[in-house]
């Protein structure tokens, strides 16, 4: 996908990354592990052996389109990625990915119920209806990786009737 001007809204407050085929949009508030949770994935998907790069971080612009959610970095601070306490580290970085995945990080002083509610398990943008994926933000970044992985590798076997390329 190619770059394309940056829309005039604010976009969200967000982190997104390609991990494997499967665009991830990772929400919560400041200080949540958004960062720290895409920084795991893209360690994680090295040691698989999968694909994964930084889409944006901080700031994505989401558009609808031919029923996908496509998610764009911002053009400023592409491929960089904040790690707290380290400032900003360069990453590998793509400028779009189709929304396969939300993830939803919990604010630290609220925990969420350690199981989900079925009305929970999807998130919609313009109509577009996504599986969703909500975790508690006082889990480390690792556990939120795989169960990130786990969500996607059951998400590719259910479309493809069982075969997958994810480990």
């Amino acid at each position: 996908m190619s770059a394309a001007p940056q829309p005039a809204s604010p976009g969200v407050h967000a982190t997104a990354l390609i991990y494997g085929e499967s665009g991830l949009l990772i929400r919560g508030p400041s200080g949540a592990g958004k960062s720290s949770l895409a920084l795991a994935l893209l360690i994680r998907a090295r040691d698989c052996g999968l694909f994964a790069a930084l889409v944006g971080d901080d700031r994505v612009y989401l558009a609808p389109m031919a029923g996908r959610l496509i998610a764009r970095g911002a053009e400023v601070g592409s491929g960089q990625i904040e790690r707290r306490m380290s400032g900003l580290v360069g990453v590998a970085h793509e400028p779009a990915a189709v929304i396969r995945l939300v993830v939803d990080l919990s604010p630290r002083a609220e925990p969420w119920p350690r199981m989900p509610l079925t009305e929970d398990e999807t998130a919609e943008f313009d109509g577009i209806v996504l599986p969703r994926l909500a975790l508690d933000s006082k889990q480390g970044p690792y556990d939120h990786a795989i169960a990130a992985h786990e969500r996607l590798t059951a998400l590719a076997a259910d479309k493809s009737g069982g075969m997958t390329n994810f480990p």
